[in-house]
Formats: C-alpha cells, structure tokens, sequence
C-alpha cells in the first residue's frame, strides 16, 4: 500500500480513537480509560504480531519499547493540561509540536523530498494549528494558562513526536513484535501511574465499552504508523498522521453536531489540500 494511504490510516484510527476516548472520559477518569485501554491494545498486538510474523531485532525491540513508555508519558502529560489549562492553547501547541518535531528530524536524517511535497508539510502544520484550536473557552472556566501547564504541554507535544521517531527508526522486517514491547512498556507505566495516584479501579459500562473500543483503534493507528515509516518517509508520514485532530472535528460535526469556528473549517480545507499535495509527490 502507498505510505500515504497508510498514514492516512493511522490519521483516521488516531482521530477516531480520540473521539471516542474523549467521550469515555466523560464518564470516568482518563487515566481509568488508558488503564483498560492499553493492556487491550497489548493483547491485540500480541495476536496480530503472531499472524504477521517477522523477525524481531534486539534494536528493533529497544526501539518499540521506548515508543511506547514516551508515549505513555505523553498521554499522562497532555491529559493533565488539558484539565488543568485552556483547551484552545493546550491543544494546538501540542498538536503543532508533534507535527514539526519528527518533520524536522526525519530532514536532519538526510530525506530529501521534493519542494513541492514540503509546501504541503508546511500547509499540513498550518492546517493542524487552525483545526486544533478551539474557539475561546469564558472567563467562568478560570484556566489560565501559567508556565507550569505551558512546560507540561510542551513536554507532552516532545513525548508525542519522540513517540513517531522512535516508532519510525523500527527497521522492516521484524513484524510488529516492536509494537508488543510498545504497547506493553506503555501498559507497565501506566498501571504504575494508576497506583501511585489511587485509580486503578477500571471503567464501568458504556465508558468500559469506550475504553476498549479505543485499545483497538490504537492497533490499527500504530499498525498502519509502522507501516507508513517503513515504506516511506518519516517527515512525509508524520506530517499526515499528525492530522488526526481534523477526523476528531469532523466526527464532532457529524455525529455531535457541534459547530466549528471559521478558522476549524479552514484548517480542515487546508488539511485535505496538503494530503493531495503530499501524495502526488510521494
């Protein structure tokens, strides 16, 4: 399959599952919901890894693991700021964060794309601002945003994009056995989180439900990450999966019929040309 159907993949996946974990969370604490989440994923991978084979490296596992525990660490993190801080600076920071940083590495490595494919990147950065930022919350809701938060957010905006780095150095071949030292390195950090904060009772009901729901679209998003690096480039594949807030506002859209801000609409305008523009030039 092309790369960027693949990113394109991981985007949606990576949207969906934030759609819904969003709506779980309503209903119970986020960290319960990972708490279910990630060891379903784990297991998952497990079964899926079996299928598909390969054989896994040392340096493919070492890599896979720390995917999995900087992710983990920025799940905790953006969670955190998000409610803590205001959501409109929270989110887009973040989201530009993991959009630049692994573009920018994956040129420092030595890819080389063409002009026109990097003005899509840029559109793509662009586009991502614009749809992660919501419109302004009121002064009622009393977040601020202090210095604390704003070094929280950027350090989960670094974890998220050190996730995709780490994720895009795994070598092909070794099947997604990388994934399983992810995704259980992810599962032992956060139930060590879950004790040390008291919350390791687990979801109950449609949140329960929700939680698991979003343990296998973490399958799919990751599955179809590896394969979009390992086919292509990391700067061209992250720039497209990082796009995973557009399918969260669309879903917003259609399912919940909220409203989006003018500059929402643009963005996701802007995020579809850049798709194109990184596809024909790939």
């Amino acid at each position: 399959m092309n790369p960027v159907l693949w990113a394109l993949v991981s985007s949606g996946a990576f949207g969906l599952s934030d759609f819904v974990g969003g709506a779980a969370s309503r209903r119970a604490p986020a960290l319960q919901i990972v708490l279910i989440s990630y060891p379903v994923s784990a297991a998952l991978i497990v079964l899926l890894a079996c299928i598909v084979g390969g054989e896994p490296t040392l340096e493919s596992l070492v890599w896979g693991a720390a995917s999995g525990a900087v992710m983990a660490a920025a799940m905790w993190s953006f969670y955190w700021a998000l409610a803590h801080g205001p959501m409109s600076v929270v989110s887009p920071l973040t989201a530009v964060i993991v959009t630049i940083l692994p573009v920018s590495v994956g040129i420092l490595q030595g890819e080389r794309n063409s002009v026109v494919a990097m003005v899509g990147v840029a559109v793509a950065i662009v586009a991502v601002l614009l749809v992660s930022k919501e419109p302004r919350r009121t002064e009622s809701d009393g977040r601020r945003m202090t210095l604390r938060i704003l070094l929280v957010t950027a350090a989960a905006g670094f974890a998220f994009g050190f996730s995709f780095i780490f994720t895009g150095q795994i070598a092909s071949g070794t099947g997604l056995w990388p994934l399983v030292a992810a995704r259980s390195t992810a599962t032992v950090v956060i139930l060590a989180a879950a004790v040390a904060s008291r919350q390791v009772r687990p979801p109950r009901g449609i949140a329960l439900a929700g939680a698991v729901t979003v343990g296998a679209l973490d399958v799919v998003a990751n599955t179809a990450m590896l394969f979009a690096f390992q086919e292509g480039t990391l700067s061209l594949g992250s720039a497209v999966i990082a796009l995973y807030p557009a399918v969260t506002v669309i879903l917003a859209i259609c399912i919940l019929r909220e409203r989006v801000a003018w500059w929402q609409t643009l963005g996701l305008v802007l995020a579809a040309a850049s798709v194109f523009v990184i596809s024909i030039n790939s």
